[in-house]
């Protein structure tokens, strides 16, 4: 997709849909929702928090609801973009030739309002997996009382670099090289890949 600079230019790219775009946006300029770009799409904001989107597509445009899932949807005209992914961004999609029923959609938009407002919203849950240490650096970890602090000092995220690293290797004289060139790192507190982040 094509990084736009402005709503209107959102707009102008979708050019088949721009009389609903123009009209959705009306509706949620009516609001105290606060217009941006995100994504390089329309997104509609309270408080930093991201309420509803504009979207132009090939075969529908309409307005997504970032925590729609709260929406008591009576009119049943909401869709779940992605089922079995999206848990709770929900679309209302309209195709072409189709009236939009202003109140209908400003009626969604302020309860989506107070929702936000309500704090409903549901949070992403990151799968955090566990660090599971095996083979040359389980033992060298057993060995060195020192490279155990340090090593247990790291985050688990890089504590799984370096298991990752040296499992990885298919040989055993790879995976000794490997861990000896580490051994410093980990004494220093830093991770395997600390010296290409924040370049």
């Amino acid at each position: 997709m094509k990084k736009v600079t402005s709503i209107e230019e959102y707009i102008e790219n979708h050019e088949n849909w721009s009389d609903l775009l123009n009209e959705l946006r009306s509706i949620l300029l009516s609001t105290e929702l606060e217009e941006t770009l995100k994504w390089s799409a329309p997104v509609y904001t309270i408080n930093g928090k991201n309420v509803v989107g504009l979207g132009a597509f090939k075969h529908h445009a309409g307005i997504w609801f970032f925590n729609g899932v709260f929406l008591k949807d009576e009119q049943n005209k909401l869709v779940n973009a992605q089922e079995g992914k999206t848990k709770a961004l929900r679309q209302w999609r309209f195709s072409e030739n189709e009236s939009v029923d202003k109140n209908l959609v400003k009626a969604y938009v302020l309860e989506a309002i107070e929702n936000q407002k309500l704090g409903k919203e549901i949070k992403p849950v990151r799968n955090k997996k566990e660090v599971v240490l095996e083979g040359l650096l389980k033992d060298a970890l057993l060995a060195s009382r020192e490279l155990k602090t340090a090593f247990e000092k790291l985050t688990p995220g890089k504590q799984r670099e370096y298991v990752d690293h040296i499992s990885s290797a298919k040989r055993e004289a790879t995976q000794i090289n490997r861990l000896e060139k580490v051994k410093p790192m980990i004494l220093e507190g830093k991770g395997l890949h600390d010296k290409y982040k924040n370049c």
